[in-house]
This record gives C-alpha cells, structure tokens and sequence, in this order.
C-alpha cells in the first residue's frame, strides 16, 4: 500500500472556499492562508451564535502501545463516512506538535485514506499557532527574569518561579538548566527549565477560552512565581498580558482545512494529554457544533486521561454535552495488552485476546460511569481473522456497547459506513450525561476519586512537596478547580510497563501545581515528563525535501 504521503500528495484538494461554503461560510468570514487552508474571522463566529447546536460525538481509545491504535484516523474515517451518509458532519481535532512528529510517532493527521489534508502543513508549520503559543509563553518568561534583573519591586523569590520557558520540539537536554550565567548584565542566576509548548499553559489557556476577553483574563490570572512571603505573582502584574494577547490575536482563531474526501475538518490547538488535557479548543468545537449537524472530535492517548480530561475539564467548564463515545481498539494491541510479543501479534490467539481484552473493559467500565453511548470500534488491519474479530463483538455487546469493524484507513469513508450507522443509533439512545465529581470536592478527593474510579488504583499517596502544594493551593482559594492529571499513556497505573489491567497499586502524586490561568490543578503523577526526549533512531531521521520541494517521510 502507499505511504500516507503519497495518498495525500495525489489527492486534488479542493478550495478551502469550496469547503467552507458546504457549511455555509461566505468567502468574506475567511481569512485565507494559501489555497487550503483558513481561519475563521471573529466576524463568522459571532454570526452563527444563534445557530442551534449539532450533536457532540468524542473519539476515545485504550491505552496506547507502540504500534498505535489509529484514533486520529478512526476520527477521519468516521467524519467521512457520515459525510458519505448525507449527514452535514465536521471534523473537529488538535494541531499535531512538531516534538512527537520528529520524535517516536511521526505524523498526526490520520492515515491511509482517512486523513486530514495538506498533511505536511499540518504537521510543520501549520498557521503559525504553536510558534504564537511558543512566542508568548517565552515572552513572558523574559519579562520575569528581567523584571529580577531591574530590581524586583515585586519582591520575587527566585527559588520560587515555577514559570518555565517552552519549545515545540522533544529536547531532554532542557528540562533542567541554569539561566544568567556570565556577567552581572546577563540577568540574574537562578535554576530554569523548559517544557513543550503543547504543555505550556498558554496551550491550555488557549484551548478554553472563548473569546479575546476571556482571553487576556486568563492570561492575567497565571501565577508565574511566588514573593518570599508566599504571595502569588501573576502575568498581569508583570504588566505583560497585552502583548501576550497580541501575539495570540490570530492563534485563537480556529482553523479550517479538509480531509481527503473534502469533509471540512476544523483543527485548533493542542495540548497533550499525558501533561495537559489533551482536547482541541472549545472555540473549534464550539464553532463546529453551529455549523453541522454531527460533530466528530478526538482526545489524546486512552480514555483513562484523554476522555476522562475532555469531560472533567473540558465539557466542564464549557458546558459541553457530548451525545456518544467512540472507544478505538486494534486487534493487536489487545494482544499486546494480553502478553503477546510484538513480532508474534499478526498471528491469530483467542486465549492472549482474551487476557488483553481486559484493558477494553476497564475503559468501557469508566465511560459508562459518564452515562454516555458507548460505541466500540476496531481499526480493522488485513491480519484479523474472522474468529478474533466474533469474540472481540461478542464481548463488547456484554458490555452493552455497540460495535463495529471500521476499514477506514484502507478504505476511506466507504470502509467506516457501518461504525457511523452504528454512531447515528447511539446519538438517538438515552443519554444522562453527568462529570465524575463535584466541583466542591476537596482537591485531595478529586485525585483519589480519579485514581481509585479511573485508573482502578487502591489509594493515592503523596510525597511532602506535593502534600504541602495541596494545603497552598487550598488557602489561596483554588479548591473549586478540576484536577489534570499528568500521567503516562500507556499504563491505566503509573508505571508505563504494567498493561492489561492492574491491579493491587496505588497512584504516587510527586508533585501539584495550579494552571490558574487555564482553570484546574495539575498533579503529576509517577515519573512522567513535561519535556520528552527523542528516541534512539527520531522520525526526524527519516523526513527530507526533493528538488520539487516535496516533503518525503513524515509516513
């Protein structure tokens, strides 16, 4: 079969005009970026405001392996074949990073058939939004040091800066740094870091907010540091939000392109979901439920951080309700789940299914605590076998879930027809839809309600700093806000090596910080990182540009 890149170099992509005027968008509330790409103007999403609202369809998936589960092109594949249905559908999704692009995963935009196009847009530059995210987060990184610099009026203690610097690119070297070395003019010397931007809070920020004033609000709000008598220090009074809000104005404006078989595809923002709460902006998502009918969106890695996040935080505080869920399951990967060697997956093996099947279940087990329609769909590869793919429908139907094969990426719109009538059905069944705690919940309570109902953990326990984090953010009148959980993907626990479904652990919180700004508390949990490193062969080895000035090996 050909490579993702070239399926999507030999489709003939149409206007992005084109593509907006099937939602009704005139050329006017464009603002254009080439051919195939757009934002949409303030002046577009004021006008559809009093649009009746579409019904919200989240894509979810089990923990992830090494192989990948496909939930992005699950999510493409769906919105096409609605599409194909006659069903008015958008495609809502996050901006892939460049760090996963150039490190282990390469590409985000899909695959096979079932990708959002131009695909190597996507994944570099984009429209610039992750360079403005970069650029104000570090904006506001120089203001503060230079704010020690000219004299501290404000009384910070450098030993307290929790403000850290960002860059869109997995670099473990810059996690921990020193800053201000050399002359007494180079500023004053102190411990830094850096994380990724996708984990910066202007991402989060960025993806919750819902216009410009709310913007430069939450902007303001983000504690950079702390006094030497503990008192909070924030952006605004640094005196940096109108240029933080400058360099944003055109970042907070959601994105329009197109998949390969022209279903409109809005892409905006992009936290990740093991440090951040992995959605797309409310803004695209919001925009995207006045436009069409049915809106198809996506979450990062599993259900157990991605799903859970987009509901308690997201849906949370943007008074989402989303009508269905789809849970994205490969045959290998439940095999892997099993205990299956990873040169050994191809081959058929009921009784190794059946141990690795009980990932899936802790995963449909946690979304029925949610009260949405659960619909199970298999990212059908050429290797499964009839008998694998009975009991994997048999077992899921137990589970009071629908099911489907979706041969989406083979296949395109055509190959995914049975998961959306499966999905059209779900959006007609009783739907109760409720978060999984309360907003007066003390913080202490909201990460064991997630550890012990989500993950499946025994308890939680915490290490003094974290401890004593927890007490703070409490006095300063932040226990209202929803937890992020900072958690590796691939583990329901924190220990990345323990799949399946654990049991018999407990959840380590090593340290709690508050995203004041962004609106919830960040506990990071067992050893996962804000600023990943690259693996021993990075993608970036394989991607190049011919003499043409195509771009070769993103997939």
């Amino acid at each position: 079969m050909k490579t993702d890149i070239q399926i999507a170099h030999e489709t003939k992509l149409l206007h992005i005009k084109d593509i907006a005027a099937k939602l009704s968008i005139p050329e006017d509330e464009l603002e254009f970026y080439g051919k195939d790409k757009a934002k949409l103007s303030d002046e577009c999403l004021k006008r559809i405001e009093s649009n009746p609202d579409g019904k919200l369809v989240l894509v979810t998936a089990i923990n992830p392996t090494p192989m990948g589960e496909g939930k992005t092109t699950i999510t493409v594949g769906l919105g096409e074949a609605l599409g194909q249905l006659n069903i008015s559908s958008v495609i809502a999704l996050r901006e892939p990073s460049l760090g996963p692009c150039f490190g282990i995963k390469g590409g985000a935009a899909g695959g096979g058939y079932a990708q959002v196009v131009p695909m190597e847009d996507l994944n570099l530059h984009f429209t610039g939004d992750f360079h403005a995210i970069t650029s104000a987060n570090n904006l506001l990184a120089a203001m503060l040091d230079n704010h020690l610099h000219q004299g501290n009026e404000l009384n910070i203690d450098p030993k307290q800066i929790v403000w850290k610097r960002c860059m869109d690119m997995n670099d473990r070297v810059l996690r921990n740094i020193v800053v201000g070395l050399g002359r007494k003019a180079d500023g004053v010397t102190r411990e830094d870091g850096f994380v990724i931007s996708v984990a910066s809070e202007i991402m989060a920020i960025l993806c919750l907010t819902d216009s410009m004033a709310d913007l430069k609000v939450r902007l303001g709000n983000i504690i950079v540091a702390y006094t030497y008598d503990k008192k909070p220090v924030t952006a605004a009074d640094l005196k940096a939000v109108g240029a933080m809000a400058a360099l944003l104005k055109d970042a907070i404006k959601p994105n329009l392109v197109q998949t390969l078989e022209h279903t409109p595809a809005i892409v905006h923002g992009g936290p990740f979901a093991n440090i951040a709460h992995g959605c797309n902006s409310v803004r695209a998502t919001k925009a995207a439920l006045k436009l069409a009918d049915v809106v198809v969106t996506e979450a990062g890695f599993g259900a157990d951080l991605g799903a859970e996040k987009f509901f308690d935080i997201k849906c949370r505080k943007a008074d989402l309700k989303p009508s269905a869920v789809v849970i994205t399951v490969t045959m290998r990967a439940l095999k892997y789940n099993g205990g299956m060697q990873k040169e050994d997956l191809i081959k058929e093996d009921l009784v190794t299914l059946e141990k690795g099947i009980v990932n899936l279940d802790k995963h449909i087990e946690n979304l029925h605590k949610y009260h949405v329609p659960i619909v199970v769909a298999l990212n059908h590869r050429a290797e499964d076998t009839d008998a694998e793919i009975a009991f994997v429908k048999k077992h899921c139907e137990s589970y009071n879930c629908r099911f489907a094969v979706a041969d989406v990426f083979a296949k395109g719109g055509e190959g995914g027809i049975a998961l959306a009538e499966e999905v059209l059905q779900a959006l007609e069944a009783p739907n109760d839809f409720s978060l999984l705690y309360p907003d007066e919940l003390p913080l202490p309570q909201k990460i064991e309600t997630i550890a012990k109902e989500i993950y499946g953990a025994d308890g939680v326990t915490f290490d003094a700093t974290a401890a004593a984090s927890l007490k703070d953010l409490a006095a300063l009148g932040f226990s209202n806000l929803p937890v992020c959980m900072a958690k590796n993907q691939y583990s329901l626990s924190d220990d990345p090596k323990k799949l399946g479904r654990p049991k018999n652990f407990t959840i380590n919180i090593r340290e709690v910080y508050v995203s004041a700004g962004a609106g919830f508390v960040v506990a990071i949990t067992g050893t996962v990182m804000t600023m990943p490193g690259l693996p021993k062969v990075p993608a970036a080895e394989y991607v190049g540009v011919d003499e043409d000035g195509m771009i070769t090996g993103l997939f």
